[in-house]
């Protein structure tokens, strides 16, 4: 409740009352929040006068201080004729405020200051929100406590991020860049086939509802098309931010070390500036996303990769004021359900499906919602299509018939409180961003933290009412597979989608609603509700001790020639969990790539034979995995402890007894194929670090090597082979939780004696090897993508440093990330327009280090190369003027983010292992970082660069991966074209921009060069002298020169040799020695006797 006493905020102090000089009461409106048992945060919910509503968090102990903005406009907001408003103005709010340009003049002085205190800011655009965050160090300098004279940065970050919505300018001079930002956003997802499937559904949805919108926008719909129509689209943008941007429709979330009065009044001051248009909230009433004219229709699209999807969509009840009783959680817990008696039971058991999902979803305030049901089809299945959605029906029919099970109900929110209750910390952004969205929705404000995680009430009327939009006249079908039917005869205007629409055929028709009122004497026996869980948790208890400090590594409770068993109890969450990590090292899986891909698909057996008995696991809160990699096996086992062992004693039993049959064989070998095939149609940001680790890495596979070698393997040969993975290995374990030492114990026992194998002596373990670059190495590496329809080039650009153990090296390493990370964003991205992936920061392999930078961009690999080193030759000027007191900053904020407290035992069990894992068992690694960091000069720091970093250097190793693009975007081909004009002009030649179009169009990826100089010698046939200097000129232009020739010595000082054979480059580089420990690790041992 409202704390509003005689016009008079009902304060707890007095520094917490009033803006001076408004003399406006602040509206407490409730600081009783329901948390989870273990939260140890403070609440405060208030609204200023303004009607901005506020949550504050105190957190005593958080590191990082965040905030998020939560504004009720997104692109159901878009004016029809320029779809992308919403999203552009999203990237434009930044771009320059009033205040900045006097007191933050620097115009990317918002980043610049978060980077300097640890932190970082992003933002997104949804249907009717548009979602702004920041994160920043939480103690004021020098690691002190916050204090009124001593403010931490979070006041300085809130003072920025204010302005934004005060006053921003939308500087006309940012304009052009931003809008590109959002076109390379857009081309970066225009062969996503999740964007492009969404999209398809969008633009056959309602021509007049919003849904039907093209959410991302591009540099046509923003920019070129309304500047045709004599539009000045900076006004439109700053009309679009005057109409919808207003205070009552914005949601603040505020977390800091800071007490809630200081938070309160911080936020009151900060943000009393945010005008109050008194909007009414977004509501679409009226007009649904889906009429009569989309319903009983099938799409059938055609994907970008190899996929069967299979989609059932219904419109179904917004739920958006049932969050007591969210009767869609029941009825698709049903649907989704892959236990016997289920939907995926049965499809698969016929071979017809490899996955199935469900669930309801609101579109926005005053539509229907809609419910959906996705099935991953096989060859089979895609053959029997209709069959599936006659089973989906059936199962509905079932539903129908059977009233609502309140014991079902009583699962679902009982497992639902026990998550709840022992729910742990998340990033600050990620709680701040998310709650912000949350604030949007009509819930009680006591249950902002809970609303949507708890179910509350058992409403069968809801759950009926549900079900009955689930029916056959009120079913949208879609169909996504790249063999089926072929004859797709319509394009999707946004992303080039092929479709075929039409409604569902007759006796289609027919045949579901025959199903859907099928009797249980009609309908499949094996159909059936689920049974009760064995798997929900019973014993919840924690045994919390008081800690002074908790213990910073494990210990080695067994250490014999078979196990080497890892321990630590839980001393710092307090939750009825454990973690179970378990290496079974073998060298089999790295000595072919036949070997890697039979333990690959032995790993996907195992876990496709334990589908059914695990989903029950899952629901309650207990998860497993099984995989093979280059060093063995790996099982991890998470979640609930109680019935932990349970879960495990199934996994080895199947791992040991599992009989390959050749019909679950073939499905899961066409699955890894196409998986395989489709890993070269991702997007290029994503293919490349698969290459660098290939190619730095002394052994290993690529992709079109696994690729080769699948379709000679057989069912036989797997079931040949696993007995030989099992029969002789290394176990190492790591068991994290709410365990005693002596159940970590029973668990490594458990192991050894389901699985019985050999000890595999030490001097067999197989040993993690990196590749030691030479001095002076500068190596390339060009691939070709896969699709022709991708229109961005990547580069991966590592520069090698040397030892991962060495940890001066690995110190310096970290502050030329901390350093370099924003400005060269800021260079690259911002102000060059490279790309909109643009990423810098340490590379480490498995014993040794790198600094790379990877941008994915329409400019071919040569420009980006190019850029690249024009960063790092301007970089080296900032790092010698940089003052004592700017690098002194970056020492501190590299030190805050490498001691920032872990959030949950997730995260600390992982650190954990990945030491145990990597073998270095490096357990205080964070502090030593801290420590080296600390001791860092800057002139450390210039020699450090000046020896690897600068191109200058004849020490320095580099080694590029260039992935060119078979398509070629007509933007920057024709900014490679008006560039030559421009230096062709001035040479006084008559440039001929359609003989080198035509030259550019058919040189392929990686033949901008060639088709320059074949333009200049042949068409425009100009004198030898001449062509020359203009071909000089147009090195110069796309940023590569007649330097970049191969070499055939291997890559010293400074020539480049491109790596053509990849067995001969490796041959010729020099191995690194493998991990080793960095104590005994007796220093570890806690041994008893075996139990």
């Amino acid at each position: 409740m409202s704390a509003l006493l005689g016009g008079r905020m009902l304060a707890t102090s007095p520094n917490a009352l009033l803006r001076d000089d408004r003399h406006t009461p602040i509206e407490r409106v409730t600081d009783q929040l329901e948390t989870p048992s273990l939260d140890d945060r403070a609440y405060r919910v208030i609204r200023l006068p303004n009607q901005l509503e506020v949550l504050l968090v105190h957190d005593a102990d958080t590191d990082k201080a965040s905030a998020a903005m939560d504004v009720n406009v997104g692109n159901f907001s878009d004016p029809e004729d320029m779809p992308g408003m919403s999203h552009a103005v999203e990237h434009l709010l930044f771009m320059g405020t009033k205040k900045a340009r006097t007191q933050y003049p620097v115009e990317n002085e918002y980043s610049q200051y978060l980077s300097a205190h640890s932190g970082h800011s992003n933002a997104y655009t949804a249907s009717t929100s548009t979602n702004y965050y920041f994160e920043v160090a939480a103690k004021a300098p020098e690691d002190a406590d916050p204090s009124e004279k001593n403010q931490s940065p979070l006041h300085g970050a809130l003072d920025r991020f204010a302005q934004f919505f005060i006053e921003p300018l939308f500087l006309a001079s940012t304009l052009d860049r931003e809008l590109r930002a959002v076109d390379s956003e857009n081309k970066k997802n225009l062969q996503n086939d999740q964007w492009r499937l969404h999209q398809l559904d969008k633009t056959l949805s309602n021509p007049e509802h919003p849904y039907c919108h093209f959410s991302t926008g591009n540099l046509e719909t923003l920019k070129l098309q309304p500047e045709k129509r004599g539009i000045d689209v900076r006004q439109e943008f700053i009309k679009h931010h005057e109409k919808y941007y207003s205070a009552n429709r914005m949601k603040l979330v505020v977390l800091g070390r800071e007490s809630l009065d200081t938070l309160e009044e911080w936020v009151a001051d900060l943000f009393a500036g945010i005008k109050d248009k008194d909007l009414p909230q977004n509501r679409w009433d009226g007009v649904q996303p889906y009429g009569k004219d989309e319903l009983l229709t099938q799409c059938f699209a055609k994907p970008v990769m190899d996929s069967r999807l299979l989609d059932l969509s219904f419109p179904f009840p917004d739920e958006e004021r049932l969050f007591e009783s969210q009767p869609s959680r029941y009825i698709s817990h049903l649907i989704g359900h892959e236990g016997p008696g289920s939907i995926m039971a049965y499809i698969k058991a016929k071979g017809w499906a490899t996955g199935l999902s469900a669930g309801g979803y609101d579109i926005c305030p005053g539509s229907l919602g809609m419910f959906n049901c996705q099935i991953r089809l096989t060859e089979d299945g895609l053959k029997h299509y209709r069959e599936v959605v006659k089973v989906f029906f059936q199962y509905i029919s079932l539903l129908r018939e059977t009233p609502p099970q309140e014991w079902i109900f009583e699962e679902q929110k009982g497992l639902a409180e026990v998550d709840f209750k022992f729910k742990q910390k998340s990033p600050a952004s990620k709680f701040t961003s998310k709650i912000s969205a949350v604030m949007q929705k009509p819930l009680p404000r006591e249950w902002l933290l809970s609303g949507h995680s708890k179910l509350r009430k058992f409403d069968p009327t809801a759950i009926e009412k549900g079900l009955s939009y689930i029916r056959p006249d009120n079913l949208r079908m879609s169909l996504a597979s790249q063999q089926f039917p072929g004859d797709w005869d319509q394009r999707e205007k946004w992303y080039g989608t092929e479709y075929k629409y039409q409604k569902i055929p007759p006796d289609f028709v027919d045949q579901i609603k025959r199903a859907d009122s099928s009797s249980a004497k009609e309908r499949l026996q094996d159909l059936h509700l689920p049974h009760k869980n064995q798997f929900i948790p019973k014993n919840l208890d924690v045994e919390k001790k008081d800690i002074k400090e908790p213990a910073i590594a494990p210990v080695l409770i067994r250490n014999d020639d078979l196990v080497r068993a890892w321990f630590k109890k839980d001393d710092s969450f307090w939750v009825p969990k454990a973690n179970l990590f378990i290496n079974c090292k073998n060298p089999l899986p790295n000595a072919t790539a036949a070997n890697a891909l039979k333990a690959r698909i032995y790993t996907d057996m195992v876990r496709d034979a334990l589908e059914e008995y695990a989903y029950d696991a899952e629901l309650a809160g207990l998860e497993y995995n099984v995989s093979s990699f280059s060093m063995g096996l790996d099982i991890q086992l998470s979640g609930y402890n109680d019935k932990l062992s349970v879960l495990l004693e199934k996994v080895l039993i199947t791992m040991r007894d599992l009989v390959i049959k050749p019909d679950r064989f073939a499905i899961i070998k066409e699955r890894l194929h196409r998986g395989l095939n489709n890993w070269g149609f991702q997007q290029p940001y994503g293919q490349v670090g698969d290459y660098t680790r290939w190619l730095v890495s002394e052994k290993g596979f690529i992709n079109d090597q696994l690729l080769e070698e699948l379709p000679h393997l057989t069912a036989e040969d797997v079931q040949t082979f696993y007995p030989q993975l099992l029969q002789q290995m290394h176990i190492e374990t790591f068991t994290h939780g709410n365990l005693y030492k002596e159940d970590a114990l029973r668990l490594s026992n458990l192991i050894e004696s389901t699985l019985k194998p050999r000890a595999l002596p030490q001097v067999q373990w197989p040993v993690r090897r990196s590749l030691i670059f030479p001095p002076g190495g500068n190596f390339l590496y060009n691939k070709t993508l896969k699709d022709p329809a991708n229109v961005n080039h990547c580069i991966e650009y590592l520069l090698y440093i040397g030892a991962r153990s060495d940890r001066t090296l690995r110190a310096q390493v970290l502050l030329l990330d901390q350093m370099t990370h924003e400005p060269a964003f800021d260079q690259l991205r911002t102000k060059e327009q490279l790309g909109y992936v643009v990423f810098s920061g340490s590379r480490p392999t498995a014993t040794t280090m790198g600094f790379r930078f990877i941008i994915q961009s329409e400019r071919p690999p040569a420009y980006l190369e190019g850029r690249i080193e024009a960063f790092l030759t301007a970089y080296a000027t900032t790092l010698s003027q940089m003052t004592e007191t700017e690098f002194e900053g970056h020492k501190r904020s590299v030190i805050t983010k490498r001691l920032e407290k872990l959030k949950n035992l997730d995260q600390e069990s992982s650190r954990h292992w990945s030491h145990i894992d990597g073998e270095y068992f490096d357990f205080e690694l964070v502090h030593h970082d801290a420590a080296h960091i600390k001791a860092l000069t800057k002139a450390d720091m210039v020699s450090f660069y000046n020896h690897y970093i600068s191109s200058a250097s004849l020490a320095r190793s580099k080694l590029s991966i260039h992935m060119h693009a078979q398509a070629t975007s007509a933007p920057v081909e024709g900014a490679i074209s008006e560039a030559l004009s421009k230096r062709l002009i001035a040479a006084g030649v008559e440039p001929q921009p359609a003989a080198f179009q035509s030259r550019l169009e058919s040189a392929g990826p990686a033949g901008v060069l060639e088709a320059l100089k074949t333009h200049v010698m042949e068409d425009l046939k100009i004198a030898a002298e001449k062509a020359t200097s203009v071909i000089e000129e147009g090195m110069k232009m796309l940023h590569v020169g007649s330097s970049d020739e191969p070499d055939a010595t291997l890559g010293t000082a400074g020539k480049l040799y491109v790596i053509e054979n990849v067995r001969e480059y490796k041959s010729r580089l020099a191995a690194s020695p493998g991990p080793l420990p960095v104590k005994d690790l007796s220093e570890f041992e806690e041994l008893d006797s075996k139990l």
